[in-house]
């Protein structure tokens, strides 16, 4: 029982790290609207929506460094992630350890080659789990999901591109505000950086992207070796 405990609360802080990763690379995947660059926040937050909008599928490149607060030491991870509308999604990681992340309509996988591990729970359950999740299903709406603001004590980096802080409108203590960097003319997210109830940080750069490229369902898919243990969560 306690080895049970242990994998699913493993399964789920993964889940809500991947998932979260997912959402907010879904809002501001490299705009399909292009615009001047505008002190209008609300200018800002509807081309953020009608790129996402537009969006049907991505894959990109991505670096995530996650830093532990308490031991200060910052771990650096690599991979590919990819997404198809609706429900489709799939983090790759190749660096330094492989590790996938699958959610398709019917199952959510989590799968560590390295241990010859893989966890699963039905789809259902990962996408009703927050509000969050309803960016999966094209369901959610920036101004009804988030307080959106321009970053302070500075709107703008060194580029003129906007820094702008997310904080869900929805009370709940793993969801805290998110700080992205987004260009000024194309809308293509840069950067986004959040920090966890501990003080530990995690910040996600993008780069190689490219959308609506007719992905195939087939990537979304996946079938555990014989030789993985499979661990079902609730």
């Amino acid at each position: 029982m306690k080895i049970f405990f242990k994998e699913n609360k493993r399964f789920m802080v993964t889940i809500k790290n991947s998932v979260a990763f997912f959402v907010f690379w879904m809002l501001f995947v490299p705009g399909i609207v292009l615009a001047e660059a505008s002190e209008n926040i609300e200018e800002v937050i509807a081309g953020l929506q009608q790129t996402y909008e537009k969006t049907k599928d991505f894959k990109a490149n991505f670096i995530q460094e996650t830093t532990i607060q308490s031991i200060k030491k910052t771990d650096s991870e690599k991979g590919t992630v990819f997404f198809k509308m609706p429900r489709h999604m799939l983090w790759n990681y190749t660096r330094p350890q492989a590790k996938k992340m699958i959610i398709n309509p019917r199952k959510t996988w989590l799968y560590l080659p390295a241990e010859k591990v893989a966890y699963t729970q039905d789809a259902d359950k990962t996408f009703k789990s927050s509000v969050l999740i309803k960016f999966l299903s094209g369901l959610g709406k920036l101004k009804n999901d988030f307080s959106i603001k321009y970053a302070a004590p500075v709107a703008h980096d060194k580029q003129g591109n906007y820094l702008l802080v997310l904080t869900p409108l929805e009370k709940i203590a793993a969801l805290t505000p998110f700080a992205i960097t987004v260009d000024k003319r194309t809308f293509f997210i840069l950067q986004i950086s959040f920090a966890d109830a501990l003080g530990n940080s995690t910040v996600l750069k993008f780069t190689e992207i490219s959308t609506n490229t007719g992905l195939s369902e087939k990537i979304f898919q996946f079938q555990p070796p014989q030789d993985v243990s499979i661990f079902n969560m609730p």
